[in-house]
């Protein structure tokens, strides 16, 4: 992500958590992925874009570790912050800025990803980096937008795509050696889009295994 992208996230990171909408869209995929990734006290997982955490935080009481990862600070300062006031002893933090060189690190057995996606500029090649991560047996789970036309979000500053096919991010799955590849609707977001009138949007989950 651009720098200047990375700063509005930066700017917005105290204010991201005052938005029900977006409270509910993590808490439904983290439901969903929680549902179909089966995560376990024995497994290590990474949230790749995990923002204040609102995913992260949900998966925490159910594996062993997570590491929360972002190409924001702020973003992981607001996660950190909450982690210390819970006195919560199995999140920990990464900054990665993919553009500069920086790669995730450590293998995982289970790497989630949410609403993610469509702000990288290579997703397939986020997707490739990513499944090298996982442990053998180890589960990737990403969530996006369904392909749109661009009214989801109010402003697309930071926004590379308007959604995906489905198909193509399985494909990228198999690409990048995950089998058992599959898709599930995580959650339909509905809002009042002006000049349109009321729209759903589904957000979709993609799995696989390595």
């Amino acid at each position: 992500m651009k720098q200047e992208e990375r700063k509005d996230f930066d700017r917005e990171a105290a204010q991201w958590d005052a938005n029900p909408g977006r409270v509910k869209l993590a808490r439904d995929v983290a439901d969903a992925m929680i549902r179909e990734a089966l995560p376990a006290k024995d497994q290590d997982a990474l949230d790749f874009g995990c923002g204040t955490g609102l995913v992260t935080l949900k998966l925490q009481p159910l594996v062993r570790s997570i590491t929360g990862v972002d190409s924001s600070r702020g973003m992981l300062d607001v996660l950190a912050s909450k982690v210390q006031d819970r006195r919560i002893g199995n999140v920990r933090t990464q900054f990665v800025d993919l553009e500069h060189g920086r790669t995730v690190e450590g293998q995982y057995n289970l790497i989630v990803s949410s609403m993610t996606l469509h702000h990288v500029p290579d997703p397939a090649a986020l997707i490739a980096q990513l499944a090298a991560a996982l442990l053998p047996g180890g589960t990737l789970a990403v969530a996006d937008l369904d392909t749109e036309d661009g009214s989801f979000h109010s402003d697309n500053a930071g926004v590379l795509h308007f959604g995906f096919d489905r198909a193509a991010v399985r494909r990228m799955f198999a690409n990048a050696g995950l089998a058992e590849v599959r898709d599930v609707t995580a959650a339909v977001v509905a809002k009042e889009i002006e000049g349109k009138g009321r729209r759903e949007f589904p957000v979709f989950l993609v799995l696989g295994k390595k």
